[in-house]
């Protein structure tokens, strides 16, 4: 089935490809999925769904490895302890989101924008759809060049990203221990994207703080979610005055010294 044809009106999207990625697509149908959120679907006449949500589950494991080698080529002598931090940082449904955002893809998503509040990571799955796309097309090779010089070398710093905090969890536990506040983690909903039985999870986990809630993150597995909602809680709370700068240094300098 023919899905996207080019023609004067698609301009932005060869743009993109040529200007961003440095390639011309050819099988561009395609990349015309990779675009398409489940919330915009299209439908067959054998009544299949068409989105992005298998390309994204395929673009997640290319981009996991291509990520893993370039870090194990970048620290040759850093262990695997840092290298599976820094993996997480850059792979994670944050970082993918800003990074879409960042290289102009969020404009070429197809999703329904009458529900966009509902959808946390819209750009960061497409991103990914994207990078299955590339993969089905051109291969694993070709695929790694354009993701290492065309996105990570020049829309990332890593080793900025690296030195990031990033373990919010044991920092929000740490002040809670230390100031006699009840920190919890909640898993308050479970969604599925696709079939119910052939499809990749999302987990919305709650910050309780003396069981009243505080931040929350929807992300693909349950440890990745608590840290973005204890980034967000914890982050909160400094903001607010409630942690103060020097419990802050105190708390960070604790986590680095058990690292």
């Amino acid at each position: 089935m023919v899905l996207f044809r080019r023609h004067n009106g698609n301009e932005e999207f060869y743009s993109f490809f040529k200007n961003i990625l440095g390639f011309t697509p050819r099988k561009t149908d395609i990349y015309q999925v990779a675009f398409i959120h489940r919330s915009k679907s299209l439908e067959t006449l054998k009544g299949r769904r068409i989105n992005n949500e298998r390309l994204e589950y395929l673009g997640d494991a290319v981009l996991s490895a291509i990520v893993a080698e370039y870090l194990y080529k970048k620290y040759p002598y850093e262990g695997e302890g840092f290298l599976t931090v820094t993996r997480s940082k850059i792979v994670s449904r944050a970082n993918l989101n800003k990074l879409a955002h960042k290289i102009g893809l969020t404009k070429l998503i197809q999703y329904n924008k009458e529900q966009q509040g509902i959808f946390k990571s819209i750009e960061g799955d497409a991103f990914e759809a994207l990078v299955g796309a590339i993969y089905l097309e051109k291969g694993y090779k070709f695929t790694r060049k354009v993701i290492i010089d065309r996105v990570i070398k020049m829309h990332l710093d890593v080793d900025a990203l690296s030195q990031q905090d990033w373990n919010y969890k044991s920092k929000l536990i740490d002040w809670g221990q230390k100031e006699k506040h009840k920190v919890a983690f909640e898993v308050i909903r479970t969604m599925f994207q696709g079939k119910k039985n052939a499809s990749r999870k999302e987990y919305e986990v709650q910050v309780m703080v003396d069981d009243e809630p505080a931040e929350k993150a929807i992300e693909f597995s349950i440890k990745a979610a608590e840290q973005l909602a204890a980034e967000k809680t914890y982050k909160k709370l400094v903001a607010s005055g409630i942690i103060t700068k020097n419990e802050n240094n105190q708390i960070k300098s604790a986590n680095e010294v058990e690292a």
